[in-house]
C-alpha cells in the first residue's frame, strides 16, 4: 500500500508564511545534498519550509550525488523526477506533490498516489469544517491534538474527546495538517465535494523503531512543551524509552521537567514551581485524586497502561480549573479499543500489570487493567530502605537487666494494587457517555511481636509486647460524563463524580507485663492516625466556538465534602478529632480572542465560588497572552488569582518526620489559602529545536501548619491542642530554561531551575524562612537515541539540598510503666539544608514485533536507576540517648537494577 509521508510538523507549517508565496523556480538551493533522495527532500522541506508528499518507499531507492549548489528547486525536481520516472506538481495551498510515472496530474490514479489530492480550482472560501480525529490502530479518540491549515499559523485543537471545529479555512481545496505527540502526522485533502461537516482523521501512531531513512520523516519526543503557557504534555505511549526504578510512571516523567522538583524519591506528588503536592489538582477522567502515591511515594497509582493522555498546567491556567493554589494535572484514561479484542500486560521485578480491551458491537468499547507488587528483589529493596533503623513508636521498657534473651516474631506484610475501568457508549457521532473507575490501594505492615521470658535480673517479671507499625492508604474514585457536541460550534458535557482519600496509621504497642504473682498489665501506647475525605461532585462545561477568533467557554460546579480527622496517643489522650463537612457552588467564563492575523491571543475569565463554611463568594479573575512575534518567537503572560478551600495541613514532627492530614478551610484555625500568579516567558523554536525561558512570581496567604513543639511548659495547664494551628503567608519564585532537540536519533532536552520559595509564620518569628519544599537550582539532562529496534536513555539530575529543621537539645523522661517519652527543644525553622542531590538513571528498550516484522508485539527493558550509587539523604530522624541527639540519615535508594517485559496482543 502506498504510504504518503509529510516531512514537516505543526512548527515547520507555521514557518511557511514566507515560502507558501514562492513558487519552484524561485527558490534556490544554497547548499550541496548526498543521500536517499527522500532523505534529501526532507533537508530542503525543514530549511526551506517547503511541504512535499510523495511514495517514500520509491524515493528511498534512488541517490542523488550530483551538484545541487545554486540551482532552481523546479530544475532540480525535473532532473530527480526524470531519474526516478515519477512527475511533480505543486497544488492551490503550495504542497508538492510527487507522483507516479505517466500520471496526470489530477487524474484518478493520481489522486490515490497523492492521498486525494485535488488539483482543481476551488469552489467556495472561509469555509468551516469539523469532525474527530482519532487513532488508526485502536480508534480511539486523540485528545489535544492540533488541527492546522496547513502553510499557516491558523488552527485549533481537539478537545478531550477528540472532537474539533476550524473556522474560516481558505478554500474548499485546502490542506489540512493533524498532529499530535506520539504520532505520524495526518492530513485532510479537501475537495469540492467533500462533507465539511464530517472530516473523522485516522492518525497512525509513530513507531518506536527508527529505521535509518525514517529518522528525518517524523518527530520523536516524550514531550510537548510550547502550545500554551506552562503547559507540558506527555503521551504514555512514550514511557517505556525512558529509564525508571520499576515501574512506568507518569508523574516521576513530570518531574523531569523544568519548574518540577526531581529531587524527593519519596513521593510521587509533584512539587511545581515551589507548590506542594496538595497544591496541583490532579483529575482523573473528571473526578479529583487526593493521594496519588504507592510503596511510601517511590511509585504514582497511575497505570500508564490504562491512560491515554496527560497535561500538567505550571501555573496561570484557565478559569474552568478552581481549588488549588499551585498547578492542575489533567489525565485522560484510554476508552478501549474500538475495532478489535486486544490483552497484553507488563512483568517487572516490582509487579504484575494486566490490561483488556473488548468492543462490543460498534458503539460500546471497554477496559480493565489491573496492577499489583509482588515481593520480588526490588519491592523488598524499597520497602527494607525505608523501614531499616526505624524507630519504633515508643522506646523498649528499661527493666530486664542483663543476660536477657528477647523473642521476637515479626508479622511483615506488604503491598500495593490498582484497578482501573472505563465503559464509552457512543449512541450517536454526537454523543459519548462514559464510566470510569479508579482504585489505588498500599498495605504496609512493619508489625512485630517481642517476648521477654523472666530472669533473675528482672525481678521475677516478664514482658510480651505487639508492636504495630501498620499504614493503610489509597483513593478510590468514579465519574460518569456525557458529552454532546451539539452542532459544529457548541460542545458541551456533564459529570458526577464521586472520590474517596482514606490513610490508617497505627503505630502503637500493647505491652503486657506480668509480674512475679502472675497479675497481668496491659498498658497500650504509642499514636493512632485516621484520615477519611469524601468528594461528591457534579459539573458542566461548555465551549461555544463563536468565531475563528473568539472562543467562549463557560461552565458550573457543585462539590459537596466530608472529611473527618482523628489523631490519638497512648490510647486515651486524644489529641484532634475534626469533622469537616461544606459544600462548593461556583462557575466560570472566559473568552479566548485572537487578533492580528492570530499572532496575538488574549484569554481573559474569571472563576466565582460561594463557599457555605465561610459564608462568602471567592472571586478568581485570570488573564493570559500569547503573541506570535514571528514564525519561530512565541511571548508568553500569564496573571490570575486562585482559592483552596481543602488543604492538606503538614503535622510537623522533627523527631520521627513530619506528616500530613487533609481537612477544610473554616476562616478560624485553618483560613481559606489564596495565591496570585504572574508569569512571563518567551520560546524560540525552529523544526528542530526549542529554546524556551519561563519566569514566574507566586504570592501565597492563608498558608496553616500543625505542631506540638509549643506545647505548654507547665504540665498542670490545661492544653487545647486545636490552639496548635498556626497560619502564615509566603512565595515563590524563579526562572527555567529549557533546550530540548525534538528530531533525529538523538533526541532529549536539559533544562535548569532557579527558585527560591519562603514562607513567614508568626509563631516562628517575623522572618521569612526557606519552605520545606525550597530548592534553590536544580539542572536535568534527558537524552534518548534510537536505532532501528533499540533505544537507549540516560537521565542525569542535579539538585541542591532541601531545608530542614534539627533539635538542638533534649532528654527522655522514664514513666512509671517503664516507657520513655523524648522532649527536644527545636532549632531555627529549617535553618539547616540536607546534602545536594544527584542522580544518574540509564535504561535500553528492544522492541518486540510479530513473525512478519509488520506490527509492535511489545518490548524488553533494562534499567539502571542511581547508576554511580549516590547516598543521597531523604530526610533526617533523630534519637536522645543519655540525653544525647543522635542523628540518623533516612537515605533513598541506591544502585537498582530493573528489567520489565511488555507484551500485546494487538
Amino acid at each position: 500500500m502506498v504510504k504518503k509521508i509529510a516531512v514537516t510538523s505543526l512548527i515547520v507549517l507555521m514557518c511557511q508564511l514566507l515560502a507558501f508565496s514562492q513558487s519552484p523556480d524561485k527558490i534556490t538551493i544554497d547548499k550541496q545534498y548526498y543521500g536517499n533522495l527522500d532523505q534529501v527532500l526532507d533537508r530542503i522541506s525543514l530549511e526551506k519550509g517547503i511541504l512535499f508528499t510523495y511514495n517514500k518507499k520509491k524515493l528511498a531507492q534512488i541517490q542523488i550525488d550530483d551538484n545541487t549548489v545554486n540551482q532552481p528547486l523546479d530544475k532540480l525536481l525535473d532532473k530527480w523526477c526524470l531519474i526516478s520516472k515519477m512527475e511533480w506538481y505543486r497544488n492551490s495551498d503550495g504542497i508538492i506533490n510527487i507522483v507516479g510515472l505517466n500520471r496526470t496530474p489530477g487524474s484518478e490514479a493520481a489522486k490515490t498516489e497523492a492521498v486525494k489530492t485535488y488539483s482543481g480550482a476551488p469552489k467556495a472560501f472561509n469555509i468551516l469544517i469539523s469532525g474527530k480525529i482519532v487513532d488508526s490502530d485502536t480508534g480511539e479518540a486523540v485528545p489535544y491534538a492540533s488541527v492546522v491549515v496547513a502553510g499557516t499559523g491558523r488552527g485549533t485543537q481537539t478537545n478531550q474527546d477528540g472532537y474539533y471545529t476550524l473556522q474560516n479555512v481558505p478554500t474548499d481545496t485546502t490542506t489540512v495538517l493533524v498532529s499530535s505527540i506520539g504520532y505520524k502526522p495526518g492530513y485532510i485533502f479537501l475537495t469540492p465535494d467533500l462533507s465539511k461537516s464530517k472530516l473523522d482523521v485516522q492518525i497512525e501512531p509513530s513507531s518506536i523503531e527508527m529505521k535509518e531513512i525514517e529518522v528525518k520523516a517524523q518527530r520523536n519526543t516524550v514531550m510537548k512543551t510550547n502550545d500554551k503557557i506552562s503547559t507540558i504534555q506527555i503521551t504514555p505511549r512514550k514511557l517505556a524509552e525512558l529509564p525508571n526504578i520499576g515501574e512506568k510512571d507518569i508523574l516521576r516523567v513530570f518531574q523531569l521537567m523544568p519548574g518540577v522538583s526531581a529531587a524527593n524519591e519519596g513521593t510521587s506528588g509533584l512539587f511545581v514551581r515551589g507548590g506542594t503536592p496538595d497544591q496541583n489538582l490532579i483529575l482523573y477522567d473528571g473526578f479529583t485524586v487526593y493521594h496519588v502515591d504507592h510503596l511510601y511515594g517511590f511509585f504514582s497509582a497511575f497505570n500508564s497502561n490504562a491512560v491515554k493522555d496527560v497535561q500538567l498546567y505550571k501555573g496561570g491556567f484557565e478559569s474552568k480549573y478552581a481549588g488549588r493554589l499551585s498547578s492542575v494535572t489533567d489525565i485522560t484514561g484510554k476508552d478501549g479499543n474500538s475495532k478489535d479484542f486486544n490483552i497484553g500486560g507488563d512483568l517487572s521485578l516490582l509487579s504484575a500489570n494486566v490490561y483488556a480491551e473488548l468492543p462490543v458491537g460498534d458503539k460500546f468499547t471497554s477496559l480493565f487493567a489491573f496492577r499489583k507488587s509482588y515481593k520480588g528483589p526490588i519491592y523488598n529493596k524499597i520497602f527494607d530502605q525505608f523501614t531499616a533503623d526505624k524507630p519504633t513508636a515508643v522506646q523498649q521498657p528499661g527493666f530486664g537487666g542483663r543476660g536477657m534473651s528477647n523473642n521476637f516474631t515479626s508479622q511483615v506484610s506488604s503491598y500495593f494494587y490498582d484497578l482501573n475501568t472505563k465503559l464509552t457508549y457512543r449512541p450517536t457521532d454526537k454523543d459519548v457517555v462514559s464510566f470510569s473507575l479508579f482504585n489505588g490501594t498500599d498495605n504496609l505492615d512493619n508489625s512485630v511481636k517481642v517476648e521477654v521470658p523472666s530472669s533473675g535480673g528482672g525481678f521475677g517479671r516478664s514482658l510480651g509486647s505487639d508492636n504495630s507499625d501498620l499504614t493503610e492508604y489509597g483513593n478510590l474514585g468514579a465519574s460518569l460524563k456525557w458529552s454532546r457536541k451539539w452542532n459544529e460550534k457548541l460542545y458541551g458535557n456533564s459529570l458526577v463524580s464521586y472520590s474517596n482519600f482514606y490513610s490508617n496509621r497505627d503505630r502503637s504497642s500493647n505491652r503486657t507485663t506480668t509480674d512475679a504473682d502472675g497479675v497481668e498489665t496491659v498498658v497500650k501506647i504509642g499514636t493512632l492516625e485516621n484520615n477519611d475525605l469524601k468528594d461528591f461532585t457534579f459539573r458542566s462545561d461548555y465551549t461555544w466556538d463563536v468565531s475563528s477568533k473568539n472562543q467562549i467557554g463557560f461552565g458550573l460546579k457543585a462539590t459537596n465534602y466530608d472529611i473527618d480527622y482523628t489523631y490519638s496517643q497512648n490510647d486515651t489522650a486524644t489529641i484532634l478529632n475534626i469533622t469537616n463537612k461544606g459544600n462548593l457552588m461556583g462557575g466560570y467564563l472566559q473568552n479566548k480572542f485572537k487578533f492580528f492575523d492570530n499572532k496575538l491571543t488574549i484569554t481573559p475569565g474569571v472563576h466565582t465560588t460561594f463557599y457555605d463554611v465561610t459564608n462568602k463568594f471567592y472571586a478568581e479573575p485570570r488573564l493570559s497572552a500569547t503573541y506570535n512575534f514571528n514564525d519561530k518567537i512565541k511571548l508568553v503572560g500569564a496573571w490570575g488569582h486562585y482559592y483552596q478551600f481543602a488543604n492538606r495541613i503538614i503535622r510537623e514532627d522533627i523527631l520521627a518526620g513530619s506528616s500530613d492530614f487533609w481537612i477544610l478551610s473554616d476562616d478560624q484555625k485553618v483560613p481559606v489559602s489564596k495565591a496570585i500568579h504572574y508569569i512571563t516567558g518567551v520560546n524560540y523554536e525552529t523544526p528542530d529545536y526549542l529554546f524556551s525561558v519561563e519566569a514566574y512570581y507566586k504570592q501565597l496567604t492563608g498558608l496553616s501548619e500543625y505542631s506540638l513543639r509549643f506545647e505548654p511548659a507547665r504540665r498542670m495547664q490545661t492544653i487545647n491542642y486545636e490552639q496548635n494551628f498556626f497560619t502564615g503567608k509566603g512565595f515563590a519564585r524563579g526562572i527555567e530554561f529549557l533546550a530540548q532537540k525534538k528530531f533525529g536519533n538523538l533526541t532529549g532536552w536539559a533544562s535548569y531551575t532557579l527558585a527560591q520559595a519562603r514562607n513567614q509564620f508568626d509563631v516562628y518569628g517575623s522572618d521569612y524562612f526557606p519552605a520545606a519544599q525550597d530548592v534553590t537550582n536544580e539542572f536535568k539532562a534527558i537524552g534518548i537515541y534510537k536505532w532501528r529496534k533499540w533505544s537507549l536513555a540516560a537521565t542525569w539530575i542535579y539538585a541542591t539540598g532541601r531545608p530542614y529543621t534539627a533539635p538542638e537539645g533534649g532528654y527522655n523522661i522514664t514513666l512509671l510503666d517503664g516507657t520513655e517519652k523524648s522532649f527536644i527543644t527545636a532549632g531555627t525553622k529549617n535553618s539547616r539544608r540536607l546534602p545536594d542531590y544527584s542522580r544518574l538513571d540509564f535504561s535500553v528498550n528492544y522492541l518486540l514485533k510479530s513473525v512478519d516484522q509488520k506490527t509492535e508485539r511489545g518490548n524488553i527493558s533494562f534499567s539502571l536507576f542511581n547508576v554511580y550509587d549516590r547516598k543521597n539523604t531523604w530526610y533526617k530522624e533523630y534519637q536522645i540517648i543519655d540525653s544525647e541527639i543522635i542523628s540518623i540519615d533516612k537515605q533513598f535508594l541506591g544502585i537498582t537494577p530493573n528489567l520489565t517485559v511488555t507484551l500485546k496482543l494487538k
